[in-house]
């Protein structure tokens, strides 16, 4: 896949790690991923690692400071937007909730985070000089975001006012039924924008949350990896008939995240 340039609205284009222990993390991700890391200052006592595959970045990672005691390991799914305050209003307007923001960072973007009333967060990102992930839908890579929701017909109709989205739902059998987000004006060739599905009731208890997939090579083999380099797999590899093949994992410190090979 060609080095991306840039993201048109309504797209994913980073993910981020907040983590309480940046240097097990990168060791995890390292060792799970190959991924190597660019340390950069960002404000006191703060150090933000790039993870890069090659010479792309895919996403990055950081200890959390105190302004974020409670806050539990996790990944934050970012999506570029157009008009960061107009979406932000939007956010507001529908039920959702302005977490922080919009504001600066730095000389290479500008974002907002925000929940939907189901109280799922993802962050709103304008870019600068910093579009995202150079790198996606690659072993190693972002490939998809997925959205768990208590409330599948409220947080649906958040995404299509605040981002414009569209949305369709797809019957997958006994595993439910599966909504596509589709950004606004794409026809059914283009990549869905992501994807969304009721908490299962395995999952009772768990709030709203998105969840980031990442490309591996063998699905298996990395999930047998995770538990290997002292992660958890909280659901066993299993197929997606004619799609793929996934797992869902927690990393040392508990955040959450997905490996996927695709089948074709």
């Amino acid at each position: 896949m060609p080095t991306k340039t840039e993201y048109a609205h309504g797209t994913f284009s980073w993910m981020e790690l907040g983590t309480t222990d940046a240097e097990a993390a990168k060791k995890f991700y390292g060792g799970l991923f190959g991924w190597t890391y660019d340390d950069m200052p960002a404000g006191p006592n703060m150090v933000y690692s790039m993870a890069k595959v090659g010479t792309n970045v895919v996403g990055a990672l950081y200890t959390m400071g105190k302004d974020m005691a409670g806050i539990p390991p996790n990944w934050l799914s970012y999506i570029t937007v157009d008009d960061l305050e107009g979406a932000a209003k939007k956010a507001a307007a529908s039920g959702g909730t302005v977490v922080k923001g919009p504001f600066d960072v730095m000389d290479v973007g500008r974002m907002a985070v925000i929940s939907d009333p189901t109280g799922a967060v993802v962050a709103l990102w304008k870019p600068l000089k910093h579009i995202g992930a150079t790198l996606v839908g690659e072993t190693g890579a972002m490939t998809w975001n997925e959205l768990y929701t208590t409330n599948v017909d409220a947080a649906g109709k958040f995404y299509i006012d605040t981002l414009g989205w569209k949305t369709k739902a797809i019957d997958m059998g006994p595993m439910g039924t599966y909504t596509m987000f589709r950004r606004a004006g794409d026809d059914e060739k283009a990549p869905s924008a992501g994807g969304m599905m009721a908490m299962p009731p395995n999952m009772k208890g768990v709030p709203s949350n998105w969840l980031v997939y990442m490309q591996v090579a063998d699905c298996d083999a990395s999930a047998k990896k995770v538990t290997a380099l002292g992660g958890k797999v909280l659901m066993e590899p299993m197929d997606i008939p004619n799609i793929g093949r996934f797992a869902i994992a927690t990393d040392p410190q508990g955040a959450a995240f997905a490996i996927f090979k695709m089948a074709h």
